[in-house]
């Protein structure tokens, strides 16, 4: 018996470091502050701003892509408040459109809206990065679940933008998105 104990205190403390772990150095420890510093800065009134194309595809829970899109967006501001509306186009002939209301603050921060976004989504954007958070609901025909997502856009030097998106359910995460988001060639 003691011999399981010892192994049920060692199998314990293996998940317990693991789980600290993720936490610590994985995609959820990433904060603005990492990102202030260095790298062109990213301002989503200015990059968010104009006719965009955003190519990308999506991961379900076991790491697989299940899906790959591209999407005609077009965003545009009045002052602190912003209208950015993308129409995707799904690689199974599925397509979607959504609708974003933004509020830019004063200290970098923003407030965003959507149909199907639960409440209100909270974003900051510091140096080179932006990290936006809100609960997405699904459609009907997709569960209807709702799904904590962190996205995470990070500015490169040519202007392109890189989204990586987690959703999670109940603290696990059972999708990730990866798009480029760029300006569209008129």
């Amino acid at each position: 018996m003691p011999d399981f104990v010892i192994f049920l205190m060692g199998a314990t403390a293996a998940v317990l470091c693991l789980v600290l772990m993720l936490r610590l150095v994985g995609f959820k420890a990433q904060k603005p502050q990492d990102y202030g510093k260095g790298g062109p800065k990213f301002d989503i009134r200015t990059h968010l701003s104009g006719p965009l194309v955003m190519e990308g595809v999506l991961y379900g829970p076991t790491g697989r892509v299940t899906s790959r899109f591209v999407a005609q967006a077009h965003g545009s501001w009045d002052g602190e408040n912003g209208h950015l509306v993308e129409d995707f186009k799904f690689d199974s002939g599925s397509e979607q459109k959504r609708e974003w209301f933004l509020t830019a603050k004063t200290d970098g921060s923003f407030d965003a809206e959507a149909p199907d976004v639960v409440g209100v989504g909270q974003g900051k954007q510091m140096g080179s990065a932006v990290e936006f958070k809100y609960r997405i609901k699904l459609a009907d025909a997709a569960g209807g679940h709702e799904l904590d997502t962190t996205d995470w856009m990070y500015m490169l030097e040519n202007g392109t933008i890189v989204n990586r998106s987690q959703m999670r359910k109940f603290g696990i995460k059972v999708a990730e998105l990866v798009a480029t988001i760029r300006p569209a060639e008129v």
